[in-house]
């Protein structure tokens, strides 16, 4: 990943070569005329970018669109992500990232509110019904298609607690099978808890790059490994 200094940072933002990624996590309906307005307006200022997008910009170091790029990222898995956040980003001509807790995926839906509660999962209102809470893996797939899908560990668990083999293995590695397996395409890039960069564990780096990542998602950059 190249740094940039101050003024080929100033450079980049003032000729539109940037991008602006915005993280989102529940989508409940009763924001979605909300999460519509920000999402257009985004999508007024700023050109949708795709995964080739991205690929072709770390791969030449040239900034191919006319705009600056946008990608929102919905975390966790919600149903309503599904149901919500999608629908309206396939309506805008949006792209999005959808980093997804495996095991939520896996939890039977009478599991799901306690599987939420138990693992930093927030939820609204409208979800404590006892109903379906996560998305289904037919959803991931049916995502995919126009979407990135990729995950965001097994358990939502934060990067300092992986520590044993086993913990690499369960959070790191076997979420991104779980997701190609269903997607049958490649899952791209890992996402931590509380957006943990890469960079800060030389052990948790390596397992990330063995896996086959390719990218790292944090709080604060997009950044390209291996």
């Amino acid at each position: 990943m190249t740094i940039l200094g101050f003024e080929q940072y100033t450079a980049a933002l003032t000729e539109g070569r940037h991008l602006r990624v915005v993280n989102y996590h529940n989508t409940p309906h009763a924001t979605a005329d909300q999460l519509r307005t920000e999402l257009a307006a985004y999508a007024a200022a700023f050109q949708s970018v795709t995964l080739e997008d991205l690929d072709r910009f770390f791969t030449t170091g040239v900034w191919h669109l006319d705009r600056p790029g946008f990608i929102p990222v919905f975390y966790e898995g919600y149903l309503n992500n599904a149901t919500v956040a999608a629908p309206l980003c396939d309506e805008l001509g949006i792209t999005a990232w959808f980093p997804v807790i495996t095991q939520f995926i896996d939890c039977p839906v009478a599991d799901q509110q306690a599987f939420a509660d138990a693992h930093h999962i927030s939820l609204v209102e409208e979800e404590r019904d006892g109903g379906q809470i996560a998305m289904s893996w037919d959803q991931v797939a049916a995502l995919s298609q126009r979407h990135v899908i990729t995950p965001h560990t097994a358990t939502h668990e934060q990067i300092t607690k992986i520590i044993t083999p086993e913990d690499f293995e369960r959070e790191i590695v076997e979420p991104r099978r779980a997701v190609e397996r269903v997607t049958g395409r490649e899952a791209p890039a890992f996402v931590a808890l509380y957006g943990t960069p890469h960079g800060m564990s030389p052990d948790h780096d390596r397992a990330i790059r063995d896996a086959g990542y390719r990218y790292h998602i944090s709080n604060t950059a997009i950044q390209r490994i291996g």
